[in-house]
C-alpha cells in the first residue's frame, strides 16, 4: 500500500482540517513527550516541570480543608453554600479571584480589581484566550520575542494569530529589531496588537530583562498603543538575586496583561492558572467594561469554568502561608539555584575554554529560573536528540522548537528542575560526551 492508497481509503485529511495542525509547534511537545516515553532510563535535563520532592498527597487534602474552613468562617457560607461551590460548576472568571489578587498584592506589589482576573485552566487557556480576543481580523499579529516558549506560538496559531518574532539581542530583547518589526508589519497594512514577553529567566532562553529595560518596554508599548503580555511563571525563582518588579508592577499606563500560572509555584497537576486584563473596553453601546469580562466570555464557551476542586487546591495554599507564595516556595527556590550552580560548574569543568567564551561551546548564565542554553558549533536537531537518549542515556531539549519551522539552530537547552545533584552530574557528564563525540566527527 503506498501514500495515495493510504489517502484513498482515509476518512479525513489534515488538509480538510484547521492549518495549525499541520505546524510544527502543535507537534513539539508530543515529540518531547514521546522520546521521554520511549527512553524512561535516560537522565532527563529535558522537562521543565517541578520539582517533586515535597510533593505529599496529604498535603491535597489539607488545602481544600483549609478552602472550604476558609469560606465557611471568614466568608460566613453554609455548609451547602460551600459543598455547592466545590463540587458544582462554578463561576467562569473563578472562585479563588480575591486570593489571586492578595497574592499579587503581597509579592508582586501589583493592586488589582479581582474582577480584572480570570481563573483559567492552566496558563495555556490564558495565552489562548487572550490571543483569541486580541485577533479580530486577518490583519491582527502578534509579536514575541524570539525563542519563544511554544505553548505561545501554539496557542496563537490555534487562534489564527501569526507570531511576528523579535530578536533577543543580548539583554533580553533588541529594542531596535522590536521597532523595526512594529513599523514593518504597519508597513504591510497588519496591526501589531501586544508583544509577548518572559522578562524573568525566559524559557528557553534563561534571561532577564533589568529595570531600566523593562521601563524602556513599558514606554515603548504606550508610543508603538500595543499591549505587553507579560507571562511569569518562573520569577519566584530567583536564586540568590535580589527580585525585580514585574512589568505589570511598573505600569502605569494599563499596557500590561499579566500571564499567571500555579504550576510551578503550587502543582501543575491542579492546572490552574491566570490571567489579570484590567485594560477598559468599550462596548457597542459605549459602556465601559474590562477586558477580563470579555476573556470570560470566550471561556464560558471553551471549559465553561476552572474546576472548583483544582481552585480549591491552589486557594488552600495560599491560605496556608497567608497568601504569599514567595514564602511558600522557599525550598523550591534554593534547591533550584543549586541544581543551576551545579549544571553551571559542571559545564565550565568539561569546557573551560568556554567560561570567557574562547571555545566552541558557550552557555548562558542566568541568575535563577530552570534553563541553561548550551550553543555548540553544529546543528541541534531532533535527530540528535535521539542519538543522545539512545546512545548516550540523557535527554535534552533541542532549541529549534522555539523558533520558526525550518531554522536550523545549533543549541541545546538544559533543565534543571526536576533532577538529583547525582543526575546532573552524571547528565553533565553524558551531555559533554556527545558534544566531545560530535566535534570530533567534524
Amino acid at each position: 500500500m503506498d501514500a495515495t492508497d493510504l489517502v484513498d481509503t482515509a476518512d479525513l485529511t489534515t488538509a480538510a482540517l484547521h492549518g495549525s495542525l499541520e505546524d510544527p509547534a502543535l507537534n513539539s511537545m508530543n515529540f518531547l513527550n514521546e522520546v521521554s516515553h520511549h527512553y524512561p532510563d535516560a537522565i532527563t535535563l529535558a522537562a521543565g516541570r517541578p520539582c517533586e520532592e515535597f510533593f505529599d498527597l496529604e498535603d491535597l487534602h489539607r488545602y481544600v480543608r483549609t478552602f472550604c474552613s476558609y469560606l465557611g468562617d471568614e466568608l460566613g457560607y453554609s455548609a451547602e453554600r460551600v459543598r455547592r461551590l466545590v463540587f458544582q460548576y462554578g463561576r467562569t472568571k473563578g472562585i479563588i479571584h480575591e486570593l489571586v489578587a492578595t497574592n499579587l498584592s503581597l509579592d508582586e506589589g501589583v493592586t488589582v480589581d479581582p474582577e480584572s482576573i480570570v481563573v483559567t485552566v492552566g496558563c495555556q487557556e490564558a495565552m489562548f484566550l487572550v490571543a483569541r480576543a486580541l485577533r479580530a481580523d486577518e490583519r491582527d499579529v502578534l509579536l514575541a520575542v524570539s525563542p519563544t516558549y511554544v505553548g505561545l506560538t501554539g496557542a496563537a496559531r490555534l487562534a489564527d494569530l501569526p507570531v511576528v518574532p523579535v530578536a533577543t539581542g543580548s539583554a533580553g530583547i533588541d529594542f531596535d529589531d522590536l521597532l523595526a518589526r512594529i513599523r514593518q508589519t504597519r508597513e504591510a497594512g497588519r496591526r501589531p496588537r501586544a508583544l509577548y514577553v518572559m522578562p524573568d529567566f525566559a524559557n528557553p532562553s534563561g534571561l532577564s530583562l533589568d529595570v531600566p529595560m523593562r521601563r524602556r518596554l513599558l514606554q515603548v508599548a504606550r508610543d508603538e498603543d500595543i499591549l505587553l503580555l507579560e507571562d511569569n511563571p518562573y520569577g519566584l525563582f530567583h536564586g540568590e538575586a535580589e527580585r525585580l518588579p514585574t512589568l505589570k508592577a511598573l505600569d502605569e499606563w494599563r499596557r500590561v496583561v499579566y500571564l499567571g500560572s500555579f504550576a510551578k509555584s503550587v502543582l501543575p497537576g491542579a492546572r490552574v492558572g491566570y490571567v489579570v486584563a484590567d485594560q477598559r473596553v468599550a462596548d457597542a453601546s459605549g459602556e465601559i467594561g474590562l477586558l477580563a469580562d470579555q476573556l470570560s466570555k470566550i471561556k464560558s464557551m471553551l471549559t465553561l469554568n476552572t474546576p472548583p476542586i483544582a481552585q480549591a487546591v491552589v486557594g488552600g495554599k495560599l491560605l496556608q502561608y497567608n497568601c504569599s507564595l514567595a514564602k511558600a516556595n522557599v525550598r523550591e527556590r534554593e534547591l533550584y539555584a543549586r541544581n543551576m550552580n551545579r549544571i553551571l560548574d559542571g559545564l565550565a569543568a568539561r569546557f573551560p575554554r568556554s567560561a570567557n567564551g574562547s571555545g566552541p561551546v558557550t552557555w548562558t548564565v542566568p541568575a535563577g529560573g530552570f534553563f541553561v542554553v548550551v550553543t555548540v558549533p553544529f546543528i541541534v536537531d531532533d535527530a540528535l536528540l535521539e542519538r543522545s537518549a539512545r546512545d548516550y542515556g540523557v535527554l535534552w531539549t533541542p532549541m529549534h522548537h522555539f523558533y520558526d519551522a525550518g531554522t536550523a539552530v545549533r543549541a541545546l537547552r538544559l533543565s534543571c528542575s526536576t533532577v538529583t545533584g547525582a543526575q546532573i552530574d552524571a547528565g553533565i557528564e553524558r551531555v559533554a560526551a556527545l558534544i566531545s563525540d560530535r566535534l570530533r566527527a567534524g
